[in-house]
């Protein structure tokens, strides 16, 4: 026998609870939780053993045969790159971001190049928000060729088990699901949308790809906060979440891979935004920073609180500049403003640049900007940071053609970044022609054309870029 159950989920992290409450327990949200569906509880008596089944059969480890896995090119090198290589067959890809910024447009860009490489393979766009009109429209717009438009095959559906039994009869090799916020399950008498509905229909459709082999993008809505919306364990039964970043106004947009079982995480890809869709960027460190001085094409005076910085972003180093712009306080609080950057860790830093460099901006609004709309997140950013504030406190600009990279502790030393090598041979690709890096990343071998600084201290580093 079985007996119903009234069970109240939050909207926030789909925990279950046995009745409402203000608070949820397991995130903290407040007045989130909704009355789900009665699910039924079994009541019979298990096996003497305390359980039921049958056991299965275990092997060892060493006995496991170990393919590797072909994977399918995208036909666009920056996503490619990305996803570690291409597509594994039975991947299953969240793509995020923000509305607008282009995420059914690389998707359907993907798809045109997919048919190309592979004419035999079949692809499916299934659409849950706009009409197969509204889709064949901007297929137009991006200018897709006849071959691409007759091969690329389309779905208005919502529901996930007319989806399911139409891919089973199709059998084709990439289906897009956009959005899966927009999926529902008949099986499920909450709303689409819900945690349950989004985690259920996800998991269905993972669950066939993996089956049969086929590669899968889901497209997933953000919050307010940047996050994507649904339960986390939306991110954990997929293979890989990718999120778009950057201005939906600028001319440029950032693929970031925040989980990846099949390739290196952080790892980004830059695409420009044209008239015809998304365009592939093969050396975003020159686009940020085609404008860095004023004044003509050709140079121009640098400018104070610019400062070049190495980071790297999965497995490539990129270039990217960081102003810093240091002004007289007014208010009793000076303010501590960051783009792209982590504001907690600028606050650390001015203390340790107070400490032991003698340098206060206690009295000082300091703002931060990674240019071109890129986030930084990696500590070997301190150093070109504290290098751009002094530069702008000081009204001194650095020396052109400089590039710096470093962590520095919170005792004042400055500490060795990872591949520091490759950051220093593409710096001097670039044309650098001086660095400023920590000592343990100085390179056994002179690198052509760049001569590297290597510091211990941020006292040492600041005397070598200022002369003080």
């Amino acid at each position: 026998m079985a007996k119903e159950k009234a069970v109240f989920v939050c909207s926030a992290c789909g925990q279950a609870h046995a009745k409402w409450q203000g608070q949820c327990d397991g995130c903290g949200s407040w007045n989130s939780l909704s009355q789900g569906k009665a699910v039924a509880v079994s009541t019979g008596r298990k096996s003497s053993g305390g359980f039921s089944g049958q056991a299965a059969a275990v092997q060892s480890l060493a006995s496991v045969a170990v393919e590797e896995q072909p994977r399918w090119s995208m036909g666009l090198d920056e996503f490619d790159r990305v996803l570690g290589g291409g597509l594994v067959p039975g991947g299953v890809v969240l793509l995020g971001g923000d509305p607008g910024i282009g995420k059914s447009t690389l998707l359907l860009q993907a798809l045109a190049q997919q048919v190309r490489l592979s004419p035999e393979s079949g692809v499916i766009y299934v659409t849950g928000e706009e009409s197969v009109s509204q889709v064949a429209l901007r297929a137009q717009r991006l200018g897709l060729d006849a071959v691409a438009l007759d091969r690329i095959q389309i779905l208005a559906e919502t529901q996930v088990e007319t989806i399911l039994a139409t891919l089973a009869s199709a059998k084709p090799r990439m289906v897009v699901i956009d959005s899966i916020q927009t999926m529902f399950s008949e099986e499920i008498g909450s709303a689409p949308g819900s945690v349950s509905q989004v985690r259920e229909t996800a998991a269905a459709l993972t669950r066939w790809a993996k089956s049969n082999g086929v590669g899968l993008f889901l497209v997933g809505h953000v919050t307010k906060e940047g996050a994507l919306a649904g339960p986390r364990v939306l991110e954990h039964m997929v293979d890989a979440v990718l999120y778009f970043e950057g201005d939906p106004q600028a001319s440029f947009r950032v693929v970031r891979a925040i989980k990846n079982r099949f390739g290196t995480v952080n790892e980004l890809g830059v695409f420009g935004m044209t008239d015809k869709g998304l365009k592939a960027v093969s050396n975003p460190s020159a686009l940020f920073l085609s404008s860095r001085y004023q004044g003509s094409e050709d140079g121009g005076a640098p400018v104070p609180g610019s400062c070049v910085l190495v980071t790297q972003e999965g497995s490539r180093p990129l270039l990217v500049e960081v102003q810093a712009l240091v002004d007289t306080s007014r208010v009793p609080n000076p303010r501590r403003l960051c783009v792209g950057l982590d504001p907690q860790r600028l606050a650390m830093l001015l203390a340790v640049m107070h400490r032991h460099a003698g340098l206060a901006c206690f009295d000082q609004d300091v703002y931060l900007n990674a240019v071109g709309g890129v986030r930084v997140t990696e500590t070997a950013s301190d150093l070109a940071l504290l290098a751009a504030v002094v530069s702008s406190m000081r009204n001194r600009p650095l020396p052109v053609g400089l590039v710096v990279f470093g962590e520095v502790g919170l005792a004042g030393e400055v500490r060795p970044s990872v591949r520091g090598q490759e950051r220093l041979r593409e710096a001097a690709r670039l044309g650098f022609s001086r660095a400023v890096v920590p000592a343990a990343n100085a390179p056994k071998k002179p690198i052509e054309g760049l001569d590297v600084i290597p510091v211990k201290s941020l006292s040492q580093a600041l005397d070598c870029l200022f002369e003080r």
